[in-house]
């Protein structure tokens, strides 16, 4: 099960022409037309305060069709305002509905390396506070050490946003495990 989510369309129409946009419920895809401009506060209290319910209701609707919910998982950016501030705003809503179950997050952490958006660690500051009220589990996934990794250790020139993709993929598989397979 999956929800995608975002304060503007762009990121979901290419999520939908992609190579897996079929693997997504239709429904699943919620999202706004404005964009939260790299603000915490516009994700956290204008436009996503906008469109949270809308996302509550699909999380309701997906959370009802489990036979044992045990909890949810949230994969985002601290460096956005989409995802700082609308991604925490929504974890605090769940934790609301569902104190009972396990909230974990991926949370990338913005790098100056990485990015040249100036207000990205104001952005992550202010989501470091709601993720200790809010979240069970905080996995740190470091843009600057994915690099490294990609530099490093698979040695490539070039990497791309593909390729620490893959390498986030490849730890949140090996972090699930326990919770997809019996024993």
């Amino acid at each position: 099960r999956a929800i995608l989510m975002d304060l503007e369309p762009g990121t979901m129409d290419s999520v939908r022409a992609g190579p897996f946009g079929q693997l997504f419920r239709p429904d699943n895809f919620v999202f706004g037309q404005t964009g939260a401009g790299n603000n915490w506060a516009k994700g956290h209290y204008t436009e996503g305060a906008e469109l949270i319910d809308s996302v509550l209701d699909v999380v309701r609707k997906e959370a009802e069709s489990c036979d044992c919910l045990q909890g949810f998982q949230l994969t985002h950016s601290m460096g956005g305002g989409t995802g700082s501030g609308m991604g925490t705003l929504l974890i605090s809503k769940i934790r609301e509905e569902y104190p009972d179950r396990v909230m974990t997050t991926y949370s990338v952490i913005p790098s100056p390396k990485v990015s040249d958006t100036v207000v990205e660690p104001y952005n992550a500051t202010l989501s470091v506070h709601q993720l200790v009220e809010n979240a069970d589990q905080c996995f740190a996934l470091d843009n600057e050490a994915l690099y490294d990794i990609c530099f490093r250790t698979l040695k490539l020139t070039t990497p791309t946003y593909g390729d620490l993709n893959h390498l986030v993929s490849a730890a949140i598989c090996g972090t699930t495990c326990s919770l997809r397979f019996p024993g």
